[in-house]
């Protein structure tokens, strides 16, 4: 993934990103229910990675998750720690973690990973592995389609995945899936899949 050019394709529309994505209320409930559901009462730390505007972190804190937002993007942590000043925010990549090994107990990846060419899906996972302590929880979710392909996001180039295919990825990555949604596209938004897995 051309990272700094994701960055700055994000920071150039950071504004209008916030307005139409950054509360919680501009998330589907049944979305905020199943991260709830696996990421909620777990006995460690827990990491939002692209965090955006730190809407959903501060869903998890709310709940009473040990939640910390990242994000690569400056704007997006500015605006989140100004909007959940009780949160801890910090800068950094998906792919190089800032965490010990085997120290976090829950990862959500919401839509953090969509522009990740799929060659480097195994790398990205390989740190999560990482940083994942026995029996972690991880959330994904991502634009679901009947074959792995790129398509044209308003941001940036991003990619869909099968379900299925996207579970033998974490399958292979050392985590096995307990639960799946899929949310097929109502006109407006395009059909997308959430997995939660666990550390194996």
């Amino acid at each position: 993934m051309n990272t700094e050019h994701v960055r700055q394709a994000y920071a150039s529309v950071a504004e209008l990103y916030i307005g139409l994505f950054g509360t919680r209320e501009q998330v589907h409930a049944d979305d905020l229910a199943f991260i709830g559901r696996h990421l909620s009462g777990l006995p460690g730390p827990v990491l939002d990675l692209g965090c955006g505007p730190g809407h959903i972190t501060g869903y998890l804190r709310s709940l009473g998750a040990d939640a910390t937002g990242i994000d690569m993007v400056p704007e997006f942590i500015a605006h989140a720690r100004a909007a959940h000043p009780d949160g801890t925010y910090q800068l950094g990549s998906i792919d190089s973690l800032a965490a010990a090994d085997q120290s976090i107990a829950g990862i959500l990846a919401w839509f953090s990973l969509i522009h990740l060419p799929p060659g480097e899906l195994g790398g990205v996972l390989a740190e999560f592995r990482r940083v994942a302590a026995p029996d972690a929880m991880l959330v994904f979710g991502f634009f679901e389609g009947e074959e792995v392909a790129a398509f044209d996001h308003k941001v940036t180039t991003a990619y869909r995945w099968p379900v299925g295919a996207f579970s033998e990825r974490l399958a292979q990555a050392g985590f096995t899936e307990v639960e799946r949604m899929l949310r097929p596209s109502d006109g407006t938004h395009r059909p997308y899949a959430a997995i939660a897995a666990i550390a194996s």
